[in-house]
């Protein structure tokens, strides 16, 4: 009979979705809206120096990670969004963290990028094999001789300057005219015709067909923390945020050379820049951000590392700006999440200059039995289990660390156990040995 040879018809995400709800309250005897609350609340407590039932736990940086477990390349992240979304879904479900995230790469359109020709980065699956991460292209795109410009007009400096030299197709915008003294019909209309150049419709068209390229993978993102939410699983975090203005200055602007002379050549323009960039996230980016009681907004503490600058530079260059971004993020009810990347010992004290109990710190190489001397009964950290451990270890070796790590950070309270960066090329069975852990020892 010709219904014999009928495929059976594949379900919406929808009914898809059903059944996997189905799944989880059949195996856990829980709802979903059950689980969210359990993990969610934990994870509050945890936040604010409360002893939770047990450490919770976060994978940690699984973009590329999680493409991988599912059998994907890396470029899944950048071509075919819509796969790496389910793989995204596939590696919180069956490893159960009490959160997930989406970071480790760009996560962006990989054709929006080709399209407008990106300088600043190679990404897996256009300038880099498909299986590789992604990696930034650090130059001086602020000259050392350009400061006032930038600071004078930072909105013009990067129309004019920044966007043509990290996207090739975006070089045109380099003949626009000073973009402040086009105020008034009249004065716009003696320079309107430089708009009519083909390389300056070029440059639109790319830009346009970058957009779409980037709203297409959007639309293909959209409503996946909803969808998790409905399974059970809350996020690491509900928006990123930029960090210390002098990573702004240091990683796009001017480059870690540039930036490191700066402090010793030009110190007066180096803190002026640091300012116009403070100055622009407070009124324009902060202050549109939602006011969202317990809403965790990612940021990064990253060449205000150990080695990178002493105290005293640390205190004039890094870390004025960067408190008054977390302070801003607390005052409008956030909670800042800060990736402290590399060794952070000698900056442990600063962070005491913050309200207690409203932020989290998550440390990657950091001693964390100092962080827990220091910050213990201030605020909520986070970390660190080794990248290279869930890569080459054994998951007996990684359940040991684990183990010590509840021990020693979790007494108490105020503690959340994570990788302590990227995981990209982590076993899944160290990870889930890392994620097990919490669910078998107590501190």
């Amino acid at each position: 009979m010709k219904g014999d040879n009928m495929v059976p018809p594949i379900p919406s995400r929808q009914e898809a979705l059903n059944r996997t709800r189905q799944n989880i309250e059949k195996k856990t005897a829980k709802s979903p809206g059950q689980l969210y609350a359990e993990r969610e609340n934990r994870v509050r407590d945890a936040i604010s120096l409360k002893e939770p039932d047990r450490v919770p736990v976060n994978i940690g940086g699984g973009g590329y990670f999680a493409a991988r477990y599912a059998g994907l390349n890396a470029a899944a992240m950048y071509y075919d969004v819509a796969a790496w979304r389910e793989s995204l879904k596939k590696a919180t479900l069956d490893l159960e963290p009490d959160l997930y995230e989406v970071g480790g790469g760009l996560a962006g359109s990989g054709l929006s990028l080709e399209i407008l020709d990106a300088q600043q980065i190679l990404w897996p699956g256009g300038n880099l094999p498909a299986n590789t991460s992604h990696q930034f292209v650090e130059r001086e795109y602020l000259r050392e001789d350009e400061y006032d410009l930038f600071i004078s007009d930072p909105f013009d400096f990067i129309v004019r300057y920044y966007l043509p030299r990290v996207f090739g197709a975006l070089k045109p915008l380099s003949d626009l005219p000073p973009i402040m003294p086009l105020t008034g019909a009249a004065v716009f209309s003696t320079v309107l015709h430089v708009f009519a150049r083909p390389e300056l419709k070029q440059a639109g068209q790319a830009l346009f067909r970058a957009a779409q390229a980037q709203e297409k993978w959007h639309q293909a993102m959209s409503n996946f923390r909803e969808e998790m939410a409905s399974l059970g699983f809350p996020p690491s975090s509900h928006l990123s945020c930029g960090g210390a203005p002098f990573d702004a200055v240091s990683d796009y602007l001017r480059g870690m050379r540039g930036s490191m002379l700066d402090m010793y050549r030009q110190p007066e323009k180096l803190v002026a820049a640091c300012e116009k960039i403070l100055e622009w996230r407070l009124l324009r980016e902060i202050s549109a951000y939602p006011k969202a009681t317990g809403w965790r907004a990612s940021c990064a503490l990253l060449r205000g590392a150990d080695g990178f600058m002493s105290r005293k530079q640390y205190e004039s260059f890094y870390w004025p700006g960067m408190k008054r971004i977390l302070l801003s993020l607390i005052e409008r009810d956030l909670v800042p999440v800060v990736f402290c990347e590399g060794s952070c010992d000698s900056r442990l004290e600063y962070f005491l200059e913050l309200p207690k109990g409203k932020f989290v710190c998550r440390f990657d190489q950091t001693d964390m039995v100092k962080a827990k001397a220091v910050l213990g009964g201030h605020c909520c950290i986070s970390g660190n289990v080794p990248s290279s451990l869930l890569q080459v270890g054994s998951p007996q070796e990684v359940e040991e660390y684990c183990h010590d790590l509840i021990r020693v950070a979790g007494k108490g309270g105020g503690f959340i156990m994570t990788s302590s960066g990227f995981i990209d090329d982590a076993s899944p069975a160290n990870v889930k040995a890392m994620v097990d852990s919490v669910k078998k020892y107590r501190p």
